[in-house]
C-alpha cells in the first residue's frame, strides 16, 4: 500500500473509531436521567432549566450526526458520487448552522469552569458555523479548492470533542495536571490547536493532497 493511502487510511480510521465512542456515549444520555454522567456535575438547578435541557439533548444528538457526516464526506466514495457527497454536506451544514452550533451557544452560558470556559466554547461554536458557511459559500460559487479549505477549518472544530478528551487524558496521565487546570486549559487548546494545525496542514498542502488523492479537480 502507498504510504498517501496508509495516511489517508489512518485519517479516517481515527474519526471512526471515535464516532462509535461518541455514540455508545451518547446513547445512556437519552435516557433522560438528569443526574447521569457529565449532568451530574451540575447542579440540580442547572440541569433543570429548560434552556439549558434543550441546549443538551439537541447539541448531543446533532454533534454526533455532524461528526459521523464530516466522516463520510472525506471517504473516497462519496467524492465520486457527488450526489451522496452533496446530501451529507448539506445535512452537515444545515444541522450544524441551526442546531448543533446555536445548542453549542446555548450549553456555553452553563459551562463549568467560570467565565473563561464560557467564552472558549461560545467562541468555538461562533467560528465553528463561521467556517462552515464560508465553505457553504465557496461551493455555491462553484470554488472547490476554496470550499474545501473552509471546510477542512470547519471539520477542525468539528474534531475538537476528539482533541479535548485525548488532550485531557495526556495533560492528566503525562504531566500531572489536576482536573481544574487541564480543563481550562483544554477548553481553549482543543479547537484552538486544531484550527492551528489545519492552517499548519495548509499551508503543506493538504487541500492539495485530497484533490489529487479524491481526483475531484485540479487545484487553481
Amino acid at each position: 500500500m502507498k504510504p498517501k493511502n496508509i495516511l489517508y487510511l489512518v485519517f479516517l480510521l481515527v474519526p471512526a473509531i471515535f464516532a462509535w465512542i461518541m455514540a455508545s456515549n451518547t446513547f445512556p444520555y437519552l435516557g433522560f436521567d438528569l443526574r447521569h454522567g457529565f449532568l451530574g456535575t451540575k447542579t440540580i438547578k442547572t440541569v433543570e432549566t429548560p434552556l439549558f435541557q434543550f441546549s443538551f439533548y439537541l447539541h448531543i444528538v446533532s454533534s454526533l450526526i455532524v461528526w459521523i457526516l464530516g466522516f463520510l464526506i472525506l471517504l473516497p466514495i462519496f467524492f465520486r458520487k457527488l450526489n451522496f457527497h452533496r446530501l451529507f454536506g448539506k445535512l452537515y451544514v444545515l444541522l450544524l448552522i441551526f442546531i448543533a452550533a446555536p445548542s453549542g451557544m446555548g450549553l456555553s452560558f452553563f459551562a463549568n469552569g467560570g467565565l473563561s470556559a464560557k467564552i472558549a466554547f461560545f467562541l468555538q461554536s461562533t467560528i465553528w458555523a463561521f467556517f462552515t458557511l464560508k465553505a457553504w459559500f465557496f461551493i455555491r460559487k462553484n470554488e472547490i479548492n476554496l470550499h474545501l479549505r473552509w471546510m477542512i477549518r470547519s471539520l477542525a472544530v468539528t474534531w475538537a470533542a476528539f482533541s479535548l478528551r485525548g488532550e485531557s487524558f495526556l495533560m492528566i496521565k503525562y504531566l500531572g495536571t489536576a482536573p481544574i487546570e487541564t480543563y481550562l486549559s483544554v477548553v481553549w487548546l482543543s479547537w484552538v490547536g486544531n484550527i492551528l494545525l489545519a492552517e499548519i496542514l495548509l499551508m503543506f498542502g493538504i487541500d492539495k493532497f485530497f484533490l489529487n488523492f479524491l481526483k475531484i479537480s485540479k487545484p487553481r
